[in-house]
């Protein structure tokens, strides 16, 4: 990605804060810090904050220096971080502290630098709650929000840095079920744990950085568990495997699933429930286009399985959001009126699961396009 995205984005990031009535927004280590600085960063114990004030609308604020430094992003991070995050980073005003400093007094004279030590702040999601109550320490006179009501519509769309990642890192995912399905009969006997670790193996063969979230490999009834992950139990012949995996490409995920038989033929059943899964996904797909709201492709996939027969079995949403997080707007659900527009990338995956039996799930990532949408894996969806 180029530095010159990470300063567009936190300039749309504090226009939308002043249309939602905020004065500012604080991250630390997140997919938000990371969708706003490009630094990517695990959180830990340490204060490591990164403070958006909202735009202003002064007429004159352009002319004023004062006025436009109170409204520039700054960063408040660790001593020890300072020269990376420097190189890494565009955001020109870094501040430090070191061991043995008060970072709560840091945060407080950062804040009324910014004149946010009162006024509404929205924080990051997944703040720790330490880092939140210092936030409410140095800034008592503040009310707070939540930093989705500016950022979750920013990140909803993707831009074409962002799109180029995701199309990479859905290629490695594909390219990996094509080495599943020449794997073939040599999966029998393997356990779904080593399973697994091939798959991890395979994905990084293809290009990517490690996996996106833990690989499901769920052999006969564990396939019936919609997030089982894997164990030991053996792959049989004739017995249908779930294998939902992804990795990333520049920090953005694939995630994909097909219900694979190794060797030797399944049940009428499950050859029934697999059809009607296929055609569940199809008719969700078909579905998409902008304006169409998430729900209305929900209700497309949940009509085909209802009609099966197995509306019961389809205990999830159709779909959610995939960005820097796998899991983020927007949620194709029933109840979720919002309207797709292009530029949202999201998953497609009906399933059926029949406790003690067996499961099945398909699933491809989809961008919304100006007439309808562009798939983003292209493997066949078929059981063998």
């Amino acid at each position: 990605m180029t530095e010159d995205i990470h300063a567009e984005r936190r300039e749309r990031a504090a226009a939308r804060l002043r249309d939602a009535d905020a004065a500012g927004l604080v991250c630390f280590p997140s997919r938000n810090f990371q969708y706003l600085t490009g630094f990517d960063e695990e959180p830990s114990e340490r204060h490591f904050l990164l403070v958006v004030p909202a735009a202003s609308d002064g007429a004159n604020d352009e002319r004023d220096d004062a006025a436009a430094d109170r409204n520039a992003p700054a960063l408040l991070v660790p001593e020890l971080y300072e020269t990376q995050v420097r190189e890494g980073t565009t955001v020109a005003d870094v501040r430090t502290w070191a061991d043995g400093d008060d970072p709560v007094a840091a945060v407080r004279e950062l804040l009324a630098d910014r004149g946010l030590r009162e006024g509404r702040l929205l924080v990051d999601d997944t703040m720790w709650a330490t880092f939140t109550q210092d936030l409410r320490a140095a800034a008592s006179d503040a009310t707070w929000g939540l930093a989705s009501e500016a950022l979750a519509d920013l990140r909803a769309r993707k831009d074409e840095t962002e799109l180029a990642a995701l199309r990479e890192a859905a290629a490695a995912a594909d390219a990996t079920v094509r080495d599943l399905r020449e794997l073939g009969a040599d999966a029998v006997g393997t356990t779904e744990r080593e399973l697994a670790d091939w798959i991890a193996d395979r994905l990084a063969a293809h290009g990517g950085t490690g996996v996106s979230f833990e690989t499901i490999v769920g052999a006969g009834p564990n396939g019936a568990k919609p997030h089982h992950g894997h164990g030991d139990r053996e792959i049989r012949a004739g017995e249908p495997v779930v294998l939902d995996f992804g990795t990333r490409v520049d920090g953005y995920p694939s995630d994909q699933t097909r219900t694979l038989v190794f060797d030797g033929d399944p049940s009428t059943e499950y050859e029934r429930v697999h059809e009607t899964v296929r055609e569940a996904q199809a008719a969700a797909i078909d579905a998409v286009e902008p304006g169409v709201t998430a729900a209305a492709v929900d209700r497309a996939a949940r009509e085909v399985i209802e009609a099966a027969g197995y509306g019961d079995a389809f205990v999830h949403r159709t779909g959610h959001g995939v960005g820097l997080d796998v899991h983020e707007e927007p949620y194709v659900v029933a109840g979720n009126d919002r309207a797709l527009e292009p530029g949202m990338v999201f998953s497609v995956e009906p399933g059926v699961y029949l406790d003690g039996r067996f499961g099945c799930r398909i699933e491809d990532l989809v961008v919304v396009t100006e007439r309808g949408c562009e798939r983003l894996n292209e493997t066949a969806r078929g059981w063998r």
